[in-house]
């Protein structure tokens, strides 16, 4: 295994400019940025920005394995919202294509298990476009992985005309909030990984990936409840490398099987030190790489 190895800048705390500068000392090969409001909205970035933009990561020997294009909220589950997020989805895609790439990382929403759901339609029409769009530019929307089973992600894919909507496969998520092996899940959706996370972590208690992630027009647990689950801790726990419950060894030996050259991309969202933090992963994954 010797894929090429990303920072999420954004876990670095400190900015997209120094964040690539500290990116290149850490030694990583590439980046992934936020690219949804800040100074990497795509209405503030004039043709002339990007190219310099552009232009800077190069000279830095990086390049960007994905942008993140999460819109927050219930994904694209409520269909009065749809309009603005799937325009502005797009704005974010073509930015990534100015910028040397063609992966764009968001969350749709807790797919409903049933595919009757209402809910389960206005996803569908949503990434039906997106898809499409990401298609005709040979892009990608990549779903992060985590709200559902691989399972049930994949045969929601299926369904789509188009390979535009694909994955971006984070094992921790799947860990942490389904229970889901992502060993297994890698198999599963070995036809749409297009990018993926390195991240760890361990499941403290079973849980509705909807009381995780939300969803539109579902009630929250009870008071009780809350203070039952407060009581017991939060359902899971991200942790550095190594630490968590993801068996590295085999979820790296997956990836390989399937023939998956692209990036592996740490993303560190909790702990007082990212940079030491991520330094520590990367030292990880060389171990496994040849």
């Amino acid at each position: 295994m010797n894929n090429p190895i990303g920072i999420m800048v954004d876990s670095l705390r400190l900015g997209v400019r120094n964040g690539l500068q500290k990116a290149k000392e850490l030694g990583a090969d590439g980046v992934q940025i936020y690219a949804v409001s800040g100074e990497m909205d795509p209405a503030l970035l004039s043709p002339q920005a990007r190219k310099e933009l552009k232009d800077y990561i190069a000279s830095l020997g990086l390049s960007i394995s994905a942008l993140c294009g999460d819109l927050g909220g219930h994904g694209f589950q409520d269909q009065a919202a749809n309009a603005a997020k799937i325009e502005k989805s797009k704005r974010i895609l073509d930015l990534a294509v100015d910028l040397g790439t063609k992966v764009v990382t968001t969350h749709i929403g807790v797919v409903p298990e049933q595919t009757n759901d209402p809910i389960y339609e206005v996803m569908l029409n949503a990434c039906e476009e997106l898809g499409v769009y990401a298609n005709s530019l040979g892009a990608y929307f990549a779903v992060e992985t985590g709200p559902e089973p691989a399972a049930h992600l994949k045969s929601f894919l299926d369904t789509l005309s188009t390979n535009g909507v694909s994955v971006n496969f984070d094992p921790a998520n799947m860990v942490m909030v389904t229970g889901d092996d992502p060993v297994q899940g890698v198999l599963t959706l070995k036809d749409y990984i297009v990018h993926t996370h390195v991240k760890d972590g361990l499941r403290l208690r079973q849980a509705d990936p909807r009381e995780v992630y939300g969803s539109l027009g579902y009630q929250p647990m009870s008071h009780a409840n809350i203070a039952e689950a407060a009581a017991s801790g939060p359902y899971y726990r991200e942790l550095a490398l190594g630490e968590g419950h993801v068996d590295f060894k085999k979820y790296f030996e997956a990836l390989e099987a399937i023939n998956y050259t692209g990036y592996l991309t740490i993303e560190r969202e909790v702990g007082e030190q990212p940079e030491v933090d991520i330094a520590n992963a990367i030292a990880f994954i060389r171990k496994y790489q040849g």
